[in-house]
């Protein structure tokens, strides 16, 4: 099953599964959407420039300053984690676009077995 012969609904539930409940994913997929934060973004932890890409404004603060940590070698809390999960799911789309179609092949086969 490639990602391109998926449904948009189950890539959207792939994904959203994933980032709800698998900690490697949930804070790869933060750290991906973060490369996407403007310099300016990443060093003032806020949304300033409307791109569709990024964290939204009520999530570039906390997630941003999440991402800082893990990029410094520090492990995230449980209920840090448990933040991340409740937010990560909602980036879905714009990780799937960013995806490795083989990746995400194989996450689905794991997924369906």
């Amino acid at each position: 099953m490639l990602i391109c012969s998926m449904t948009k609904k189950e890539i959207k539930n792939l994904f959203k599964t994933k980032l709800a409940t698998d900690s490697n994913w949930a804070v790869k997929g933060m750290l991906k959407i973060y490369e996407f934060q403007t310099a300016t973004e990443q060093q003032i932890g806020t949304t300033k420039d409307h791109n569709d890409v990024g964290f939204s404004g009520c999530d570039a603060e906390i997630l941003s300053s999440f991402c800082e940590q893990v990029k410094k070698g520090r492990t995230l809390s449980e209920k840090q984690m448990a933040l991340v999960f409740k937010k990560m799911p909602k980036y879905w789309n714009q990780l799937s676009k960013l995806s490795d179609q083989a990746k995400v092949e194989a996450a689905a086969v794991k997924l369906a077995a």
